[in-house]
């Protein structure tokens, strides 16, 4: 029986994404978030670019970013990391850069 719980909690993180993208080899990690008025506006990619949030989903989604899933709220997709069994490289976890950093988002 504990096994069984353990399974189903270890599905559950997987059940709240709609696709889980097959990364491509060279794929780039998010290291860092753009936010406005809080909220994540935007992604930092392990090669230094910055995307858009509605960007960093459509390159998920074409294999081009890795550790991540998308997910919806409302109308809204949104990436998410995909568990690990880690903390420290969740989207939550990651530092937040500064608008100021940012000349490719605008």
């Amino acid at each position: 029986m504990d096994t069984k719980k353990n399974e189903m909690r270890s599905q559950l993180p997987y059940a709240a994404l709609d696709e889980i993208p097959e990364a491509k080899a060279d794929a780039k990690e998010i290291v860092g978030l753009v936010k406005s008025s809080g909220k994540i506006s935007g992604y930092q990619l392990s090669d230094g670019s910055t995307v858009s949030k509605e960007e960093g989903v459509s390159m998920a989604k074409a294999g081009d970013i890795k550790g991540v899933g998308v997910a919806h709220r409302k109308d809204s997709e949104y990436l998410k990391s995909l568990p690990d069994g880690t903390e420290r490289n969740n989207l939550g976890n990651l530092p937040s850069v500064t608008t100021s950093e940012l000349s490719s988002i605008e």
